[in-house]
Order: C-alpha cells, then structure tokens, then sequence
C-alpha cells in the first residue's frame, strides 16, 4: 500500500499562522503527489483559532483537514498522543504551526527515510546547511547550552535534541510515546532519548528555522527551568 502520512499539528492562539502553514502543507505535499492529512488539535484558543480551521475545512476538505478540539491548554506532548489516535497514515509528521518550520523540508525527510528505512527523521537546525534566523543572541544560546548539556549528559547521538519538526513511523511514534513522561520544552528531548534508548534508529536532515511572525512565543522561563528538570530526570531514569 501506498505511504500515507499524518500530520500532527497542535495549536494554541495561532489563527493568524494557522492558514498560512495550512497552505504551505497542501501546496508542498500535494505538489510532491503524497496521501497525507492535517490534524489540527486545538487547546480552546481564546483567539478562534478553531473557527479559523472549520474555514480551511470548507476550502480544502474535512477528510484532509481534521480538527481535534480539547477542553483547555493541556500542553503540547498531551496535544501530539491525543492528535495521533485519529490518525490514519503509517507516518507522523509533526511541526510547529507558527511557520518556524517550512513544509518544503516534509519530502527531504521522506526521502531520507527511505535511505535506510529510519524509524525517525529528525530536522536539524545544528548541521552543516542548518540554521536560525530572526532570534536573538540570548534564544540562540539558550538553545545551543541546552542541546549542549543534554548531549553531553545523556549522549543520545541526536544533534538538535529540542527541534520539533520530525518525521516517525507510526509505530515507533505510538511506541515511544507509552513511555513519555515530560511535558513542555523538555518533551521534544525526551522523545529523542527514549528513542535512541529503545534502540530506534535515528536520521536528520538540516533544516532553516524561522522565528515566528505572528503571535508569541510559548517559550517562557518555567519551559527552561523544567528542561533543566528534565535533563536530571532522564539521566536518573534511562
């Protein structure tokens, strides 16, 4: 059977990027001839985030965008386990829906998939080709200490273990997540450990990521203090 992939894509306060990177994805996924659908979990944005989706359904179809309302702002790994079980591809895509993540790449990481049959294709911002544009010092060297830090203490093999724009089988993805424990900036690093930890072998492709245009970011100190729980956590527990 053809490969059909699920995309995954949380949001919270996003009407205004929500058509756009809705755009994006069929443009892309379409022009390179994929079966795929767009599940769109939204936390009860205060905003009509929702309402902007039930619009793009009468323009592109509500088999191929599906919305997946939740009661409240229940957090962004909760939004991915609960979006994945209506999926109906053999793969998850997921990425951010504030257009930091271009959905030109989706195809790259299928074809890097296919290389060597790879249980995830994770985006790189931190290889040769990858980068950052429009943060500031200060978000640049939060990442890279972050990443930094995780690696040297948990040596997943992973080069961007805080990126969240990757590619799983859905297996794999199910699987991993019956482990998951984080919530939050930490969650993303999680899935990578756990991966690697559960033997689950790993590509990544180099990726541009764009600060976001519209809206703000969820970024906030409480996410890098619980990253640095986080660290510890898997450290004690993997």
């Amino acid at each position: 059977m053809p490969n059909k992939y699920s995309v995954i894509l949380p949001t919270y306060n996003e009407k205004e990027n929500l058509p756009l990177i809705i755009y994006l994805l069929t443009k892309e996924l379409g022009n390179a001839k994929l079966d795929y659908e767009i599940i769109v979990v939204d936390d009860n944005s205060p905003d009509g985030t929702a309402d902007v989706a039930k619009q793009l359904q009468t323009i592109y179809g509500q088999d191929r965008i599906i919305l997946k309302s939740r009661t409240g702002k229940l957090g962004l790994g909760t939004a991915y386990i609960f979006g994945s079980q209506f999926a109906t591809g053999n793969f998850i895509v997921i990425l951010d829906a504030d257009l930091s993540h271009h959905p030109k790449e989706i195809p790259v990481m299928i074809a890097k998939q296919a290389e060597r049959d790879y249980d995830v294709v994770s985006g790189t911002r931190y290889a040769l080709g990858g980068g950052v544009f429009g943060w500031t010092l200060f978000r640049k060297l939060t990442s890279r200490v972050a990443n930094f830090l995780a690696d040297f203490v948990l040596a997943p093999g992973v080069s961007d273990l805080t990126g969240s724009f990757r590619l799983y089988k859905k297996e794999v993805f199910d699987d991993i997540m019956a482990c998951m424990i984080s919530k939050g900036y930490v969650f993303q690093m999680e899935i990578a450990v756990r991966a690697k930890a559960m033997g689950f072998t790993i590509g990544e492709v180099p990726i541009t990521f764009v600060d976001r245009i519209y809206g703000q970011s969820k970024l906030g100190d409480s996410e890098i203090v619980g990253y640095l729980q986080g660290v510890g956590m898997l450290a004690k527990n993997l």
